[in-house]
């Protein structure tokens, strides 16, 4: 598992050290370094095998993430050591094993070569292994037609940055059990992928069903979906750009919490977009249980529903108190500041900085004025 993130002079973060627990749920300001947070372990996973490469480095455009060239994601005030060229350094704590990689900062380059390493001889870091997903905020939208892909969907598992995998997945993997109880919707049929998926999203769109098919002849896999239950009151099938918005959005998350491996590391943005508040806690507690069953999971999101969702989880049983971290990002004069509030087993937080999803308290103190 992963347990610490150490950043130095990359984008929004001078120096950063952020402590993850099995789940650790990322909040606060726009642009206060969340999302690169997030981009900071896409970085080191899309740069995997250039990190192997002694000539290699970290590779700032790739399948998970685009972060132009060198002088897009150096710190504006960076720290130089000992007067040496600026170095980007990014570093990960798992349990005693500690890696760290320092980049030599150049201002037209993409991939940034790395110069000094730390790495414990003969592992790898759980961010390098299989069961890695990536959910970027900018997921696939309502289409047509989706990627039919055998070697990422199918070998590799991998739903796409943007969840574009998604359909094809579900498809090849549609009759698959889901394993681990705690990820069982109470109201699904079966242990099927496609029964659970569906129940999931039943949380949020009452009575929708799922399928998803490829279309013959070409690279493409057809999503759609209905209303209703099977027999006369079931209505057609619609294309995804004839219903809400939020069921294509939220898809990729569901099959990845139903399909999250055992010490796989999810890292989840938004998860509640386009949701209503009911879809939202739903959301969140597939996100929990995933973490339940042993994933690891870190969350961008900007949801006090997701956050109670959380808190309840902790006070159901679902996850233990001390498996989740809650991060409040915010800015000061000097730069991102990081708070971390903690939950206590009733769910109950210790104290709320300012701005942390305290909006409805003050609406509601301006309302009663």
């Amino acid at each position: 598992m992963l347990d610490r993130l150490s950043v130095t002079n990359f984008k929004v973060f001078a120096e950063a050290d952020i402590a993850l627990a099995r789940y650790t749920l990322l909040s606060g300001l726009n642009s206060s370094g969340k999302s690169t947070a997030l981009q900071a372990l896409a970085l080191l996973r899309q740069s995997q095998d250039a990190l192997d490469d002694d000539e290699g480095g970290l590779l700032l455009n790739g399948d998970l993430v685009e972060l132009g060239t060198g002088q897009d994601v150096l710190h504006e005030g960076y720290v130089s050591v000992d007067d040496l060229e600026p170095r980007i350094e990014l570093a990960l704590q798992c349990g005693e094993a500690l890696y760290s990689w320092a980049a030599v900062y150049e201002r037209e380059a993409d991939l940034l070569k790395v110069r000094d390493r730390q790495s414990p001889d003969d592992t790898t870091p759980a961010l390098f292994e299989a069961g890695f997903q990536y959910l970027r905020a900018d997921r696939i939208s309502p289409a047509v037609s989706y990627p039919r892909s055998h070697e990422v969907a199918v070998r590799r598992g991998f739903l796409g940055p943007r969840g574009e995998h998604t359909a094809n997945y579900l498809r090849h993997f549609q009759d698959e059990p889901v394993v681990d109880e705690r990820l069982h919707h109470p109201q699904a049929k079966s242990r099927r992928l496609l029964s659970q998926a569906e129940a999931w999203m039943q949380e949020i769109c009452p009575g929708v069903n799922l399928q998803a098919d490829a279309i013959e002849g070409t690279d493409f896999v057809r999503l759609s979906f209905r209303f209703g239950t099977a027999g006369l009151s079931a209505s057609n099938r619609y294309r995804p750009t004839n219903v809400g918005f939020g069921l294509t959005y939220v898809l990729p998350v569901v099959i990845a919490c139903l399909t999250a491996r055992p010490d796989g590391v999810l890292l989840l943005e938004n998860p509640e977009a386009h949701l209503h508040p009911r879809g939202q806690t739903a959301i969140a507690t597939l996100t929990c249980a995933a973490a339940a069953a042993g994933a690891q999971l870190i969350v961008e999101s900007h949801s006090d529903h997701v956050l109670n969702g959380v808190r309840l989880a902790v006070k159901q049983g679902l996850l233990p108190a001390e498996d989740v971290l809650l991060h409040y990002f915010g800015r000061s004069a000097n730069g991102v500041e990081i708070m971390t509030p903690a939950i206590g087993p009733d769910g109950m937080i210790s104290d709320w900085p300012d701005g942390f999803f305290d909006e409805w308290e003050r609406s509601l103190d301006r309302l009663l004025d």
